[in-house]
């Protein structure tokens, strides 16, 4: 099909949903869904608002359909509606967070506080296969480090640095879906800039355009799935960097190097132990470009691992140098694995 036939019969789908035809909408939506659904994320870094933003931006775009005018693509139009509503959600949310930002890590002076603090706005993950399909999203723009960075802008400076420097929009069009200057939109810009390369880790430094895991992160994977398959601590020990960090919202501690977590993972290997919860089963998966692992549990006595946590890992060289375990089964399904297993 020539471009000229296709800009056509899109011109024609658009006519049609604006005199109110709704297959011809959801076909224009459903294209642009996923997109918008990150684009969200990123705003928001809840993948559960992400999932109520972009509906509500269809909503909003239904209702509004007879305002759009062909000066902008529809894609762009889409954009302009789902950005405002993220910024009007933003005005009564507080930003997401990292228990590495509001704890403090595990010590003499500070025992480990296993409260589950749901109170607290908690960043969450965005599974892989839910990333748009036809853009290769680059892991440096979706990643946790980037997401917890970028939640430190006030909103119209995250909007101005997503649209810039994650989609590639031009000063212009940035100006004008925000509805001010492009003095003002370049303004927000560089003081969203500076406020990111503040915040990001050291390691970030040099953004890379990587999507897909090296073969040594794959390595290195394996490695921390064959320690915790086989209950061996001094394997995971050996997987760690010294400085690995081990966070699991919603608990607000956390520990501080390889010390810290090995110690935690003899008492939970250790049958005798009092914290000893059951055997666990790891499989692979991704989320946010990351390489995770996905825990099951069988509890004793049981005859089927169950879903527990969620574990996602940095990878530097051939360590792990930071792992964010989310709890709960929810995120099995959206990662796509099941939420229970047999036993091996």
């Amino acid at each position: 099909m020539s471009e000229s036939t296709a800009t056509r019969e899109d011109a024609d789908v658009v006519a049609a949903a604006q005199a109110g035809d709704e297959a011809a909408f959801t076909t224009l939506v459903e294209r642009y869904r996923r997109e918008l659904q990150l684009h969200c994320y990123r705003m928001l870094g809840s993948f559960e608002d992400s999932e109520d933003l972009a509906q509500e931006t269809f909503l909003r775009a239904w209702h509004r359909r007879e305002t759009y005018q062909s000066r902008s693509t529809f894609r762009a139009w889409l954009y302009r509606i789902a950005t405002n509503a993220c910024l009007d959600a933003l005005e009564t949310r507080k930003r997401r967070v990292l228990a590495t930002e509001v704890g403090r890590p595990v010590g003499p002076d500070s025992p480990f506080d296993n409260t589950l603090h749901h109170e607290i706005p908690w960043l969450q993950p965005y599974p892989d296969r839910l990333l748009p399909d036809a853009v290769a999203e680059a892991r440096e723009t979706v990643e946790l480090a980037f997401l917890a960075a970028i939640q430190h802008l006030p909103p119209k400076q995250r909007a101005a640095l997503i649209l810039r420097d994650v989609l590639g929009w031009s000063a212009n069009e940035t100006a004008a879906l925000l509805d001010t200057t492009v003095a003002s939109a370049n303004s927000a810009l560089q003081r969203g800039r500076d406020t990111l390369r503040e915040r990001l880790p050291r390691r970030r430094d040099d953004w890379k355009p990587t999507t897909e895991p090296t073969a040594e992160e794959l390595r290195v994977l394996q490695r921390y799935l064959d320690a915790h398959n086989n209950d061996d601590p001094s394997a995971i020990a050996q997987v760690l960097s010294d400085d690995c960090r081990l966070s699991m919202p919603p608990t607000i501690s956390w520990f501080d190097g390889r010390g810290a977590i090995v110690e935690l993972m003899l008492e939970a290997f250790d049958r005798s132990s009092p914290g000893y919860m059951g055997q666990l089963h790891v499989v692979p998966t991704s989320v946010n470009r990351q390489l995770a692992a996905a825990n099951y549990l069988r509890k004793p006595g049981s005859d089927v691992f169950e879903a527990l946590a969620l574990d996602v890992l940095t990878i530097e060289g051939d360590k792990v140098v930071e792992v964010v375990t989310f709890d709960g089964w929810v995120w099995f399904p959206r990662c796509g694995i099941p939420v229970t297993l047999p036993t091996r």
